[in-house]
């Protein structure tokens, strides 16, 4: 028995006595519930629930199995004892900030902190890629993000030709990558990243449009945000900005693309580049008047093409599943291995003080079995 293993029966009042009010908040804030939510299922005032939150109560040992049934946790998910991080919502950047909520970046903060814990339990079956970011603060901090960009490129060997399987390359470097649904109130959310926990986390929830190409941009903006951003306060435009700059230099380098690009847009050869180097035709119109080659009355006319075609149904998405280059696969990966030295997920659920459909969940699996209702 290692020592995350934990007893299979948690007794109500060994709960209490354990009682973290951390993980009570952690459970609430994954759950997308309010306060007053959790309490009226509990049959207790708003206050008396923030009170076991603050640590200044102690729910009755009657009342957790209630809580994590409320909540959809183990009663031992309550108890501390375990690996825990925290982390503060405002040091996480966030893709569609002013359109997200402070509740729904709290259930996505939550998220990287379970995601962190299941890293750190794999890790002591299974050696992961350690975290491979060049340091561009102090005195070595580059001018721009475009010089930033091509120094990761250069950093992680990939000087010449397109960045191709983006999020496998970042996995190679330590990066924990982690798509999630987050459910349908955290949809806005988009993606975020963080670099204020011991590895640099960047989450995805499942694209809208279904596009690889526009994923591959949010993804490359994200790396942006960890390579320049570590101590930076989120939420700031202009960073938000700097990391697109960052993504289109690190999608398709300006002195590397300009020489496949023209003076005069023409989409059937756009296409093929776009193509090549992993970037959407709609991307390629707009580093061409980055790069002064051509009008803003050529983009826009480009732009209304190119939503024409896609009316029509002749431009049509590639899905993030036909490229697994571009799916995290990592986490998964490290459990697969760490199954053949004899972990299974029941234990590893143990371990958690989480359910296995929690497990999967982090994992990133899909849970393939049917969903049965009482009638």
């Amino acid at each position: 028995m290692t020592k995350f293993d934990q007893p299979s029966l948690f007794p109500e009042k060994v709960a209490a006595l354990a009682f973290d009010p951390r993980r009570l908040t952690q459970a609430r804030l994954l759950a997308g519930r309010t306060k007053q939510d959790v309490a009226t299922s509990l049959g207790i005032s708003g206050a008396a629930l923030g009170q076991y939150e603050a640590g200044i109560t102690t729910p009755r040992p009657d009342q957790l199995p209630k809580l994590a049934d409320s909540l959809g946790v183990p009663l031992g998910f309550f108890t501390g004892g375990r690996p825990h991080a925290h982390l503060d919502a405002s040091t996480a950047h966030f893709r569609s900030l002013r359109s997200t909520r402070v509740s729904q970046r709290a259930k996505a903060v939550t998220y990287v902190e379970l995601l962190w814990e299941l890293t750190y339990a794999l890790e002591h079956y299974v050696e992961l890629p350690y975290a491979d970011l060049p340091d561009f603060g102090g005195e070595e901090q580059l001018s721009t993000p475009e010089a930033a960009a091509r120094e990761l490129r250069r950093h992680w060997g990939i000087v010449k030709g397109p960045f191709r399987h983006l999020i496998r390359t970042m996995e190679q470097h330590g990066i924990i990558v982690s798509m999630t649904s987050l459910g349908d109130e955290v949809a806005r959310v988009d993606a975020f990243s963080t670099s204020h926990l011991p590895r640099p986390f960047v989450i995805l929830t499942p694209d809208r449009a279904d596009d690889v190409y526009r994923s591959r941009f949010t993804v490359a903006h994200e790396l942006g945000h960890l390579v320049l951003h570590h101590d930076v306060a989120a939420g700031d435009v202009e960073k938000e900005k700097e990391a697109d700059r960052f993504a289109a230099e690190l999608l398709a380098p300006a002195a590397q693309i300009a020489d496949e690009l023209s003076t005069r847009i023409q989409l059937n050869a756009l296409e093929e580049v776009s193509r090549r180097w992993g970037v959407s035709q709609k991307a390629l119109v707009y580093r061409s008047r980055e790069l002064g080659l051509v009008s803003d009355t050529s983009v826009r006319r480009a732009y209304q093409k190119l939503e024409q075609l896609r009316a029509a149904g002749i431009l049509q998405n590639q899905p993030i599943r036909l490229f697994p280059g571009e799916t995290p696969a990592l986490l998964s990966k490290a459990f697969e291995l760490a199954q053949e030295g004899g972990l299974t997920m029941e234990r590893l659920a143990k371990q958690l003080s989480w359910t296995p459909s929690m497990v999967r969940t982090v994992l990133g699996e899909e849970d393939t079995r049917p969903k049965l209702r009482l009638i």
